[in-house]
């Protein structure tokens, strides 16, 4: 009864502990995760907590499975419009980034640590991949506002790159141990990991939609469904020789896009599950790490892991992106930068010492450093590096809060809440308000009061209102009511410039309004046509560039077609 209760008080202490550690983090900057790790060291054999743990395969199984968790969710939460523009280059980034980012690493190990060959790039390999608690935690915790190219590519490439990095570390052990034999091996065993994982995930997220649409139960118990089918799809496909990480990354991006009404009681669940996965995960790292081993390593650790943040990614991201896609410097500067390596590095140290490999002690030391590193370095100068390399975009108008009506299946309409921030709408009257189809005011809340919801109510600033509406028109309702506006403008007109013009003005109309000089070939194209032929790509909101000593910016678009367009005047020292 002791050991349950000492158990029982230490796992409420370090619980408690790990979440008031997120108070820390906010104020002082240091990366939660760090803070995670460290306090799994403080509580193991040689801190003051005491604890004797040293179990790999225990710690392998939790990784396993806060990363399943952390994965599922991460796919939910990543909008399907995302991929229109960060889906190719996060799969070179996810492939051949990499191999490359393994291979440099590797290659470096090889003459910091005096490794054979193979045994460095088994530690490249191990340390390769970014890792997707830590940039779903700091990108998604740290309030930035990346434009949709940057953010969408780095998301997407920390959800898939796993399985690459698995496959090399896999079969590099396999070559060493002698249990895989030749390129035959080599190749059947990356086109089931890559194959099987993205066809079990697809179906099994279509599986799991229908399987949600056509039972009945209450609102408690959709989580436990998806999380059960979850951890069932990944351990099936890891069974069928695929990989499991990249099947529950993809069906939850597919339960996630589906808008299905049960996603209300489905997400702030998961939102639970992924802080416990992600605490749970690093708290048992810490714990398996011995400071005064891995202390030992400290300096050669140290080289490789400036090596990977300064050498290896910059090249990796250089060699994968800029032949095949459009990014500008200042772009590829931040993907550079968010190589943030976290728990998977530290769980695929573990494979070496499971295999019996007699290298495994000191690579899994080597790779629990550069983890560390890597989050004290690169984490916590995210968001000064996204102000210095200008990727931020102001922020979009948003609803207080938002939630499903449960009335359809799928396209429910939902409740949005807002309040009067803005002058522009104080002492209005609502039936003078132009909404989109389908959109009311439900009702008015001032102070106390619930105030009815006519077309001859006045509204004031400080009123609470709930607004009825589909998400399709969640852009317009945003602009309608969405916070300060005053202030939300005055931020735009900052960052875009004075003048937002529409994507149908003719080129020839823009330069006779402004003064512009243009060439004879643009004068005839809509501004439209003119920003989609300068753009890196497909554009996003906050692409920029200088022609005609203006800068001309995206400032709002709809699928492929610019809409709004802002324009200031060029100013050479922040070009």
């Amino acid at each position: 009864m002791d050991n349950i209760e000492h158990l029982f008080l230490l796992t409420g202490l370090l619980l408690c502990l790990s979440v008031l550690a997120t108070l820390l983090s906010a104020r002082s900057g240091i990366p939660i995760l760090l803070l995670f790790l460290l306090l799994g060291m403080l509580a193991g054999e040689s801190g003051p907590g005491g604890i004797e743990f040293e179990s790999y395969s225990m710690a392998y199984n939790v990784g396993n499975l806060a990363l399943a968790i952390i994965l599922l969710d991460g796919g939910m939460r990543t909008r399907m419009e995302t991929f229109r523009v960060g889906l190719k280059p996060a799969l070179s980034l996810a492939t051949l980034g990499v191999v490359i980012t393994s291979g440099i690493t590797g290659l470096l190990a090889v003459y910091i640590l005096d490794l054979s060959w193979m045994h460095g790039l088994l530690l490249g390999s191990i340390v390769g991949s970014t890792d997707a608690a830590a940039v779903f935690s700091l990108l998604g915790g740290r309030g930035m506002h990346l434009n949709q190219r940057v953010g969408a590519s780095l998301e997407i490439e920390s959800g898939t790159n796993d399985p690459m990095a698995i496959f090399l570390t896999l079969t590099l052990i396999g070559l060493i141990t002698g249990e895989m034999n030749g390129i035959g091996d080599t190749l059947l065993f990356l086109l089931t990991q890559f194959g099987i994982g993205a066809i079990a995930g697809g179906l099994g997220g279509i599986l799991l939609v229908q399987l949600i649409k056509r039972i009945g139960l209450t609102s408690g118990l959709y989580p436990i469904l998806v999380i059960g089918f979850g951890l069932a799809l990944f351990a099936m496909t890891a069974l069928l020789a695929g990989s499991g990480f990249l099947a529950v990354y993809l069906a939850g991006l597919v339960v996630g896009n589906s808008r299905l009404r049960h996603m209300e009681s489905i997400l702030p669940m998961f939102d639970g599950l992924a802080w416990l996965s992600q605490i749970g995960l690093f708290l048992v790292l810490g714990l398996l790490i011995s400071p005064s081993d891995m202390w030992a390593m400290a300096l050669p650790a140290s080289l490789i892991a400036l090596a990977l943040i300064f050498v290896a990614r910059p090249l990796a991201v250089l060699v994968s992106l800029v032949p095949f896609f459009r990014f500008n410097a200042r772009e590829l500067g931040f993907i550079s930068w968010v190589g943030l390596r976290g728990a998977v590095p530290i769980v695929l140290a573990i494979f070496p010492l499971m295999a019996g490999i007699p290298e495994g002690p000191m690579i899994f030391n080597v790779a629990f450093f550069v983890v560390l590193i890597s989050l004290l370095v690169q984490g916590s100068t995210l968001p000064q590096m996204a102000r210095l390399l200008k990727v931020e975009v102001p922020p979009e108008p948003a609803p207080r809060r938002r939630s499903m009506l449960g009335i359809f299946q799928e396209d429910d309409f939902e409740m949005f809440l807002y309040t009067v921030n803005s002058e522009a709408i104080d002492g209005v009257v609502v039936r003078q308000l132009t909404f989109p189809p389908h959109c009311r005011v439900a009702a008015v809340f001032r102070g106390e009061n619930l105030l009815p919801a006519s077309g001859s109510t006045r509204l004031a600033l400080n009123d609470v209102l709930c607004v009825i509406g589909r998400s399709n028109h969640l852009k317009t309702l945003n602009n309608m009511f969405g916070g300060d506006l005053d202030a939300a403008r005055s931020k735009a007109r900052a960052f875009f410039g004075d003048f937002i013009l529409d994507a149908d003005a003719r080129m020839g109309d823009v330069a006779l309004m402004y003064g512009v000089d243009v060439d004879e070939s643009e004068a005839d194209l809509d501004l439209g046509d003119f920003i989609l032929a300068h753009s890196n790509g497909h554009p996003v909101v906050g692409d920029n560039f200088v022609r005609y000593d203006m800068v001309w910016t995206v400032a709002d678009i709809d699928g492929d077609r610019v809409l709004k367009v802002g324009l200031r005047e060029h100013e050479v020292d922040k070009a």
